[in-house]
């Protein structure tokens, strides 16, 4: 019993190191990401988003908001794992707008590790062999 625990545990770690020794890095388009979720419902459309250097402006309500999201990645493609990821962190943003009475959230930069990433049309996911993630920072603001 001991011997079998043994293998399974060496097993998920070495599945562990290698998803992160295996991470890839992603730029995919932000805007088609949003719009779609839009589309489907999983966004309200209440609040915009807008990548640094695409719009400015407004009363910035709170600065440097954070969201740092993981998602399943096993057995799924970069697009449909990081389309995933990025969805749960806009929606982390949306929330946090709409409870500091903002309708928008700019300056949106890739955010991963702590690295700040730009892109006037893409944001950044990392993607290994089980995990896939997205960070973001922006501004609260109201237009």
């Amino acid at each position: 019993m001991i011997k079998k625990f043994a293998c399974v545990t060496a097993l998920f770690m070495g599945l562990g190191v290698s998803a992160h020794a295996a991470d890839d890095v992603y730029n995919l388009n932000f805007n088609q990401a949003v719009q779609s979720a839009i589309a489907d419902g999983t966004l309200d459309g209440s609040v915009k988003f807008y990548l640094m250097g695409t719009r400015s402006g407004g009363q910035v309500l709170k600065k440097g908001v954070v969201t740092n999201k993981k998602t399943n990645a096993f057995m799924k493609s970069a697009e449909e794992s990081c389309d995933w990821v990025l969805r749960s962190a806009l929606i982390q943003l949306q929330t946090a707008a709409k409870q500091s009475g903002a309708n928008a959230v700019t300056n949106i930069v890739s955010y991963y590790k702590s690295n700040q990433t730009r892109s006037t049309t893409t944001y950044e996911c990392h993607k290994g062999t089980a995990m896939a993630g997205v960070a973001l920072k922006g501004d609260l603001a109201k237009f």
